[in-house]
């Protein structure tokens, strides 16, 4: 899979260790491509939003209250740690959002 080079140098940027999805299984499953914050990066089909963006940034988002990093935290639908903006179709959550070929999403 290919990672973009300004968010692998953010993910090991300063700032501490941030979560990170490593795919032991599954790893055949068709490449889409998507846009995570004007960056171009790939998932695999079947892929949740939030499982998509772990897997190559290591954060759903940054705390509002200063504490960090955010991977998600129910990752079900029943919290509101892990909404993004999705161009044309709003405000999702990213944990029961799958990822399509050509989304372009914005961290919120």
């Amino acid at each position: 899979m290919v990672e973009h080079a300004a968010l692998k140098a953010r993910r090991d940027g300063a700032g501490g260790e941030a979560m990170r999805i490593i795919r032991l299984a599954e790893t055949a499953r068709p490449a889409v491509s998507f846009t995570l914050d004007g960056l171009k990066t790939e998932a695999l089909v079947g892929d949740t939003l939030l499982v998509a963006i772990l897997a190559v940034d290591g954060r759903v988002r940054m705390s509002e209250f200063g504490d960090g990093p955010r991977a998600g935290f129910c990752w079900m639908g029943a919290c509101q740690d892990c909404w993004v903006t999705v161009q044309g179709r709003g405000r999702l959550r990213a944990c029961s959002t799958p990822v399509e070929d050509g989304m372009k999403v914005i961290r919120t």
